[in-house]
């Protein structure tokens, strides 16, 4: 376990009681009892969830340098697109869309499932996939209503 703290850089805290950890910490000493199982698949729903912006990008490094089939739920678009080899997006409980992020995350299917308008280009330093996101002006004014 103590090998599993450390890869997640929670190895200070290992005497801490997990009440006392903030939402970040809790979520990397999550992913560390499950690093320590050894598995063959890893399972993960929002790992990146409570996390700030470094260690959600360290996290998602580690999952990847793992190399092992990993299963993890996102809503980070971004993030899915950049760590994730193969895409599955659910609206209302069915698949939509499956594939790579190109073909999973096409601004008409993002439109169709999130509602929102997006642009889809190039990273400027990794090259890959970056989206901006923005609202629909139809849903903004209804949400207003509500």
């Amino acid at each position: 376990m103590m090998q599993a703290l450390e890869r997640v850089h929670m190895l200070n805290f290992a005497e801490r009681d997990y009440m006392t950890l903030s939402g970040g910490e809790k979520q990397r000493v999550l992913v560390a009892r499950a690093l320590a199982q050894q598995p063959q698949l890893f399972v993960l729903d929002e790992p990146t969830n409570h996390l700030d912006i470094h260690h959600q990008l360290e996290l998602l490094e580690l999952i990847h340098e793992l190399g092992m089939t990993t299963l993890l739920t996102l809503h980070d678009l971004n993030l899915a697109a950049t760590y994730c080899h193969r895409l599955y997006l659910l609206a209302g409980g069915k698949i939509v869309a499956h594939g790579t992020p190109e073909k999973a995350l096409t601004p008409e299917l993002i439109q169709q499932v999130f509602y929102v308008r997006a642009a889809i280009g190039k990273h400027p330093l990794t090259g890959g996939m970056q989206l901006s996101l923005i609202p629909l002006p139809e849903v903004s004014a209804l949400q207003k209503k509500l």
